[in-house]
């Protein structure tokens, strides 16, 4: 959003401060500025020059003039503009001298774009009642503030320059100069007809009509400040509805009114199949969800976003009608965005605006029509049809209260100072303060005592408040043992070379189907965003082979693990949510390698832990390679490979863990530190002849601190498992006849068992 500076100077007179100042007070305590731009800086340099000869160039467009500058002199500039004559005023740019045509030529003749008045280029301007060497009119150098408009979507007011000029009077503590007056409005009843069908789409519509309109170019001072303000002008009726969005911020439609039927105007909803062509050439398909301006027989002007051209001026409309309406902004919104058609009036009408402004606006059309259009005659009264305005309860503000959240004493004199240059009422009570809305503040925007404590601290400043320590006990926050606990885990199998997955937590009927779990067991999600994510989920399995499948794809091994919550159903109470881990590892091998990594990894979170074989697969369970993870006496888990027909082109090992129980049983097991040993250990090995189905593990009790070394299938369809079992004692070395006797021990344990020993 751009803000010339003469113009926001024009609106508080009193203020002294450049528009650096201006812009760095905005950025303190209004909106952020982007930066602020000298505009049509050699403007200082040019005066009003006389032609006083024209003479052609031969075989050159060009005419060679003599013109009297008054501050440089008389000149021989070469012009090209075919609107110079001898007694023309125009502008002069003292540029230097260059040859053109073979003519020395001292400085240029200027036309509005060379000027940054317009963006003309054909004709030089041209100027009435002044002399040469005199400044141009009503043009100065100007200084353009830009001010990002995310910072003011809360604040419609300061869309307009009017807005942002009280804010500036604000800071400065001087007087803001309202440009509309209300006495010029037309009193009697109006010769423009207008209704509306739904008031909640259309609070108010207001309209007044002109006659003996001469449309044409408005005056050249008009034209810069509307160019300064990033606006580019067309004629003088149109550029007063920009004139007065500009600066109020209410934006104006002006139709020729011989082309509206009956000077009827209606405030409705669009019909099924309507169209209207816009002023930018489109035809655009109109439906009841939209809302429109229409005459007795087409459509007129989509509500707050376009015109049509059905009505639109041009150079012999003789009369107009100025039409002002407030709009609901997220009709206004939904259509723009429809449509795919976002103009400067409906960005204003998105955020809001004042319903009072309609006949501000059109107040101010009336003035400026009698500066741009002189002999346009206002005929009829004012019409104007709105729903009841309401205004909004006044906000008791108390001083004690404001003080606190603020952070610094203020005196009600202070505050109430600060709300009233901002546009509040404001009547001051014995410690606090009564506070009434005005209505260009009401819609959406300040509403409670919080919005007012903002109001004060921006324009007193938040830097002159001093920062101050919360005057609160600061307890330290308790400790989050689960949290603890789940990242132990995930450092300990990052650790060992597993990566770590996050998976949503729904699963879909056919998922759950094809593992086995029934669909009864699961919680269904009434609005599931999509089909498959319809159940929440009872085991992080499902989720985890997805992930398999997805990175086979591309890696010949890898090791994945994932810490989430099974979700089970409890009657008449919420869901049991139990935290597990689940990992997995996947090779392009017979799998042997992966159940030992898993196996090392439990072993890595729980020493000691022991494995049972299992005899009741699941459908997603290989049946011969299954067994039940057990620690201290309780059973925690599960370590399988996954059937051949779920993993296809590799092998995948799968290790489940319920962390709740795990964390339970390590918060029981008893830790005790054990000092390095001091003395040698020795150690023999037992190779130990079993049936074929027979666990390592089974005979492992047997060997307590023994470690499996080795499965060796013998010829007659045994096995011979290899145990290595190492002794040592704290405070001495163990002779040859303990070893021995430790050796026969375990010996005749085994064969008590029934198990047969290799030499």
């Amino acid at each position: 959003m751009k803000f010339s500076y003469r113009w926001l100077a024009e609106l508080v007179p009193a203020l002294t401060a450049d528009a650096i100042e201006v812009g760095r007070q905005i950025t303190m305590k209004t909106a952020e500025c982007e930066g602020v731009e000298t505009h049509a800086a050699h403007l200082d340099d040019c005066c009003v020059a006389r032609v006083l000869e024209v003479e052609p160039i031969p075989g050159s467009p060009n005419v060679k003039t003599l013109t009297d500058t008054g501050r440089y002199g008389v000149r021989t500039v070469v012009c090209g503009a075919p609107n110079c004559r001898p007694g023309l005023l125009t502008a002069y740019w003292p540029l230097g001298k260059k040859t053109i045509a073979g003519i020395e030529s001292d400085g240029m003749l200027c036309a509005g774009d060379e000027l940054g008045v317009n963006r003309h280029h054909d004709l030089i301007v041209e100027f009435e009642a002044v002399e040469p060497g005199q400044p141009l009119p009503g043009l100065v150098p100007d200084a353009v503030i830009e001010i990002d408009n995310k910072s003011l979507t809360h604040r419609p007011d300061l869309w307009g320059h009017v807005g942002m000029a009280r804010e500036v009077a604000a800071h400065f503590g001087i007087a803001l100069h309202y440009p509309a007056d209300l006495s010029v409005l037309p009193q009697g009843p109006p010769l423009v007809h207008v209704s509306i069908e739904n008031l909640d789409l259309c609070p108010r519509f207001s309209a007044v009509m002109f006659e003996n309109v001469k449309v044409g170019p408005s005056p050249l001072w008009l034209q810069y400040r509307l160019q300064a303000a990033g606006i580019n002008p067309i004629n003088n009726i149109v550029d007063i509805t920009t004139w007065v969005m500009a600066e109020l911020p209410q934006p104006l439609h002006a139709f020729d009114a011989d082309r509206v039927v009956g000077q009827r105007l209606i405030a409705r909803a669009a019909k099924d199949g309507e169209t209207m062509t816009a002023l930018n050439g489109e035809t655009y398909q109109l439906d009841p969800s939209m809302i429109v301006v229409a005459g007795t027989d087409q459509v007129l002007g989509i509500a707050g976003i376009m015109g049509g051209q059905a009505s639109m001026i041009h150079d012999g409309s003789t009369r107009i009608i100025f039409e002002a309406a407030n709009w609901h902004p997220a009709s206004v919104r939904r259509t723009s965005v429809k449509l795919k058609l976002r103009t400067d009036a409906s960005m204003r009408f998105e955020k809001a605006l004042d319903p009072e402004n309609t006949i501000r606006g059109l107040a101010r059309a009336i003035q400026l029509m009698r500066l741009c259009c002189p002999g346009a005659k206002l005929v009829g009264g004012l019409a104007d049809i709105y729903r009841p305005l309401i205004a909004p309860d006044p906000i008791d503000l108390p001083l004690d209260w404001l003080a606190a959240k603020l952070g610094t004493t203020i005196d009600a004199e202070t505050a109430a100072g600060i709300l009233l240059s901002l546009g509040f009422g404001v009547a001051v009570h014995p410690g606090r303060l009564v506070v009434t809305v005005p209505s260009w503040r009401a819609t959406k925007d300040v509403s409670v005592k919080e919005d007012l404590v903002e109001e004060v601290g921006r324009m007193i400043g938040y830097g002159s408040i001093a920062p101050q320590p919360p005057l609160m006990a600061v307890t330290p926050a308790q400790p989050n043992l689960l949290r603890k606990f789940q990242n132990s885990t995930r450092r300990t199998l990052v650790d060992l070379g597993f990566d770590e997955v996050h998976n949503y937590s729904f699963v879909s009927d056919a998922e759950a189907h094809r593992f086995g779990f029934p669909l009864e067991r699961h919680l269904r999600v009434r609005n599931p965003i999509s089909e498959d994510q319809a159940l929440l989920r009872v085991s992080l399995i499902p989720k985890l082979h997805l992930n398999i499948e997805e990175n086979r794809k591309h890696l010949e091994t890898f090791r994945l693990f994932e810490i989430g919550q099974e979700i089970h159903p409890r009657s008449g109470e919420l869901p049991d949510e139990i935290p597990h881990l689940a990992a997995a590892v996947f090779a392009r091998d017979d799998g042997a390698a992966g159940l030992a990594e898993l196996k090392r990894a439990a072993s890595a979170l729980m020493p000691g832990v022991e494995f049972q074989q299992a005899s009741d697969p699941r459908v997603f369970e290989h049946p011969a390679r299954i067994a039940n993870v057990s620690w201290q006496d309780r059973r925690i888990g599960r370590l399988f490979e996954f059937h051949p027909s779920f993993v296809e082109q590799g092998r995948a090992a799968a290790l489940d863990i319920d962390l709740r129980l795990l964390q339970e049983t390590a918060a029981a097991v008893e830790k005790r530190y054990s000092p390095v040993g001091r003395f040698p250990s020795s150690s023999f090995d037992l190779a130990v002849v079993v049936p074929p189905r027979t666990s390592a593990g089974d005979v492992a009790r047997e060997l307590p601190g023994a470690e499996f070394r080795e499965d060796f299938h013998l010829p007659d369809g045994r096995r011979s498992l290899l145990f290595r079992v190492t002794l040592s004692a704290p405070s001495r070395t163990l002779t040859g006849d303990e070893i021995a006797n430790a050796r026969k021990a375990a010996i005749d344990r085994l064969r008590s068992k029934g198990y047969d020993l290799r030499d």
